[in-house]
């Protein structure tokens, strides 16, 4: 783990590799009821290093986007403690969904976004498992509740690291696999750089509905701040519970 030195502004944008996913950009709110499920995701890889949110949903493990992981000596679950220390979590497994294809934006396949990781230690009890929405029943306009790590303005790297969360409602089109969604006060908030594998919450916050695995912005330029996507994962639950179960969870 001493190896694994990384200044966090350095990987801003590395993460995002083929799903250009992204963080909480505009009119984010710090701190929020959803700040004990959500961690830091960091990778090094040849191509690239970066940084994503995730969200625990055992002790051990966190579920992210599968474009945020890398090898298991270069991936890390990242959080600070006590007095901002911070910490670097060495990583025993992950597991990448099987669908996933990393080009799927280029070649025009389905591509499920998605991967576990299992930290070797627990992590600490300040952090709360997430519960997993079984069959929610997504309508136009529904409000979801959306949290990350990343930046709080597109291209900024200096913004990033600060846990936000914020408001954003269901837009078209429908799916069964995933979940579009906008800013319902058209104020530009939405996903940016680092805000991959962050969850999305009903607007309750009691479930777990989804992962962030992209977003766009406006125009040609711009990739933060007008449409968030996420991986809807109650279709995704045998996936999941199988992977917990082979790791004896």
């Amino acid at each position: 783990m001493a190896r694994f030195r990384v200044a966090l502004a350095a990987l801003v944008g590395g993460v995002l590799c083929a799903a250009p996913a992204a963080a909480l950009v505009g009119a984010a709110e710090e701190g929020g009821p959803l700040e004990p499920h959500v961690v830091m995701v960091l990778k090094r890889a040849p191509s690239g290093s970066g940084f994503c949110s995730g969200v625990v949903i055992a002790r051990n493990v966190v579920l992210t986007a599968a474009h945020c992981v890398a090898k298991l000596d270069d991936t890390r679950v990242h959080f600070h403690e006590g007095a901002g220390r911070p910490m670097l979590k060495p990583v025993a497994a992950i597991a990448v969904h099987p669908q996933y294809r990393a080009n799927a934006i280029a070649t025009r396949e389905k591509s499920v976004d998605l991967a576990l990781v299992r930290t070797v230690e627990p992590l600490p009890e300040r952090f709360v498992p997430a519960r997993i929405e079984t069959a929610p029943s997504l309508t136009l306009g529904m409000r979801l509740r959306i949290a990350g790590y990343g930046v709080a303005r597109e291209g900024w790297a200096d913004t990033a690291g600060t846990y936000r969360e914020g408001t954003l409602a269901v837009r078209a089109p429908l799916s069964s696999l995933l979940v579009w969604a906008e800013d319902p006060l058209k104020k530009g908030f939405g996903a940016c750089s680092g805000d991959s594998g962050g969850p999305i919450f009903s607007a309750d916050t009691s479930a777990l509905v989804a992962i962030t695995d992209w977003s766009e912005g406006e125009g040609l330029k711009t990739r933060c701040g007008s449409l968030t996507q996420g991986a809807l994962l109650a279709p995704q639950r045998a996936w999941i519970e199988t992977v917990l179960r082979g790791w004896g969870l």
